[in-house]
């Protein structure tokens, strides 16, 4: 019955010693304003009329799952291939495990450290240090269960614990970010190859028209109709349209190598078919107008920035860890069992036995390591603001250039489109004027290297249009889910799931 008391007295210091153990040492945090304006830039550069395939969405950009931004199904089945296997993805993954294994180590040491403990103390003692006056050899033996805690009086262990989680929390959002990065890439790099081949279907034309007219001026130069120059403008064209069949020949076989690497395994023979087949870039693959929203948005929707205050988090605990170093450090360690000075009586009637054993440590002098330590930890928290803020900086500016790129891209298309349709009609006209004895050939050349010319642009602007919505739906925080979000969820509710 007494040793039942006295187990019920330790455990009710250590639960008293467990309720001093709240407080904490860390400043209250604050979080900094963010340096940029309150609203994003305006004037002619961002004035932007929906598009009329678009269709406006409801609630935040971020909340539209990438499968309902992207409408392409080849696309779909690309990004989820490469979600599952991309090799950056998967280290992104493992290392938010790593850090939570971390974090789940050191929110252990907040609780006592309880084990079944068994000893055996041989020892021999002269006659000269004995009290009885007589040498004295013997053995002890003791079993039963032992605990150890460090009692957090002053929050060290609560600040450690603290940074841990919030270093786990910005991987996370790290990963998340990563996520964003990779859906991007594999858009931009499917878009890419499929602008690329458009241009490759386009010289394969423009080498074929041109041939077929080096040889008519070929044949008019023996004649003695064409003069040399003729012949030699001819074979430029001739030769530039050649060496760009070459060259997109090799960019085509460049963006699929580029898109194996994304998807992280070999490409399937079914979409390696697909992507042969598709040979324009597609203009409506991105129906979706996003609705920019507000710079304060951003602080809660990208990952980068939740990611950049997470470490200020833990820069903002790691100071409550260095304050706690200064005061007094306190441990509890207890047992509680049987002893006896043989390994027989253990457990005889009467063999009860326990120890509490409190330790203090008062630092008084360490060299000035403690307060260079605590200075270390304001210079870190102070370069964890400045990251903090570099990092809403950076996603303003994204989200702004990619504003500017949608108020001007369409424009850029339309015009590009009438460039092509009056490079077309100047083309065929010098052609009927040539054959009608008006003009020379020199005249239909140049016409016709405008037209190539006008198409090759055209194709690469409409390519940076789709790139700068993909960079926009990036920057807003878009991609982190499948399925577009109904409702917006409540802060911290749940962690965003791919």
């Amino acid at each position: 019955m007494m040793f039942s008391m006295k187990k019920a007295n330790l455990a009710v210091a250590l639960a008293l010693a467990g309720l001093l153990a709240g407080c904490t040492l860390a400043p209250t945090y604050h979080r900094p304003a963010a340096p940029v304006s309150a609203s994003y830039p305006t004037g002619p550069s961002y004035e932007h009329a929906p598009q009329e395939q678009g269709k406006p969405v409801q609630g935040p950009a971020a909340d539209v799952g990438w499968r309902d931004f992207f409408q392409d199904p080849l696309l779909r089945r690309l990004i989820a291939l490469s979600l599952d296997n991309n090799r950056d993805m998967r280290v992104a993954v493992l290392n938010g495990q790593a850090l939570q294994a971390q974090y789940r180590t050191q929110r252990a040491s907040l609780m006592p450290a309880a084990a079944i403990a068994g000893t055996e103390t041989a020892q021999r003692v002269p006659a000269s240090l004995s009290s009885s006056g007589r040498q004295y050899t013997g053995q002890n033996w003791q079993v039963g269960p032992a605990i150890s805690w460090q009692l957090d009086l002053f929050g060290q262990v609560r600040s450690l614990t603290k940074a841990a989680l919030e270093t786990y929390l910005a991987q996370d959002d790290t990963r998340i970010a990563a996520q964003l990065s990779l859906i991007s890439q594999t858009a931009t790099a499917y878009f890419t190859l499929r602008a690329d081949q458009e241009l490759l279907d386009l010289t394969t034309q423009t080498f074929k028209a041109r041939q077929a007219s080096y040889d008519l001026i070929k044949q008019s130069y023996d004649q003695g109709v064409d003069s040399a120059l003729d012949l030699s403008q001819a074979e430029t064209l001739l030769r530039t349209a050649q060496s760009n069949q070459s060259q997109y020949l090799r960019q085509v076989a460049q963006d699929r190598n580029a898109l194996v690497l994304l998807l992280g395994e070999p490409m399937p023979a079914d979409i390696a078919t697909q992507l042969g087949q598709a040979r324009r870039l597609p203009d409506d693959a991105l129906p979706l107008e996003l609705p920019a929203g507000l710079p304060s948005d951003l602080l809660e929707r990208r990952p980068d920035i939740r990611a950049a205050e997470h470490q200020l988090l833990a820069a903002n605990a790691n100071i409550g860890a260095a304050r706690a170093a200064f005061f007094p450090m306190i441990s509890l360690t207890g047992f509680a069992g049987t002893a006896s000075s043989s390994l027989t009586g253990l457990f005889m009637p009467g063999s009860e036995a326990w120890n509490l054993v409190p330790k203090i440590s008062l630092p008084i002098f360490q060299g000035g390591s403690l307060l260079a330590n605590l200075d270390l930890s304001h210079v870190r928290k102070n370069i964890q603001i400045a990251t903090y803020e570099k990092a809403i900086q950076t996603g303003f500016r994204e989200v702004a250039d990619a504003l500017a790129g949608r108020g001007t891209l369409d424009d850029e298309v339309g015009a590009q489109r009438k460039l092509v349709d009056a490079s077309q009609l100047a083309y065929t006209l010098s052609q009927q004027r040539f054959d009608s004895g008006v003009d020379s050939y020199l005249t239909v050349l140049d016409s016709q290297r405008s037209l190539y010319a006008a198409q090759q642009s055209l194709i690469a602007t409409r390519l940076a249009r789709l790139n700068n919505q993909i960079s926009l739906y990036k920057a807003l925080g878009g991609g982190w889910t499948e399925k577009s979000v109904v409702e917006k969820p409540r802060a911290d509710a749940s962690r965003p799931q791919s």
